[in-house]
């Protein structure tokens, strides 16, 4: 069965853009970390904040406090499609990089997902 793809876009046929499981599952991830709490209208308090925390001063106790944040998000919102093994957070200039490696609860397989963005 496929999902719809996430950011929504048609595709060369002309219709909703797809994804496989896996690929949602990733999406799904994405959208918790770079949703900004307030960001949705029915669900406020949805996201993980993790956009604000880029323009915080570098540090190793902030590096720990994002990676919590982080994974508190992802068993927030996705406990029932992945757990969450491990994440880490680096924020190297201007770009946020995080790297979750989880396992998908349907399927029973490890994933590693990395992530960045440039603010």
């Amino acid at each position: 069965m496929r999902q719809i793809a996430y950011p929504f876009h048609i595709d060369s046929g002309g219709r909703t853009a797809g994804a496989s499981y896996d690929e949602h599952v990733r999406q799904m991830i994405e959208q918790v970390l770079f949703t900004s709490q307030g960001e949705r209208v029915n669900r406020p308090d949805f996201g993980s904040g993790v956009m604000q925390l880029v323009f915080a001063p570098n540090s190793n106790e902030l590096a720990t406090a994002t990676e919590y944040l982080v994974q508190g998000a992802l068993q927030q919102w996705l406990s029932d499609v992945i757990q969450v093994e491990a994440v880490e957070v680096q924020n190297p200039e201007s770009t946020l990089e995080v790297t979750v490696v989880y396992v998908v609860i349907r399927n029973q397989e490890r994933q590693t997902a990395q992530f960045s963005r440039q603010v």
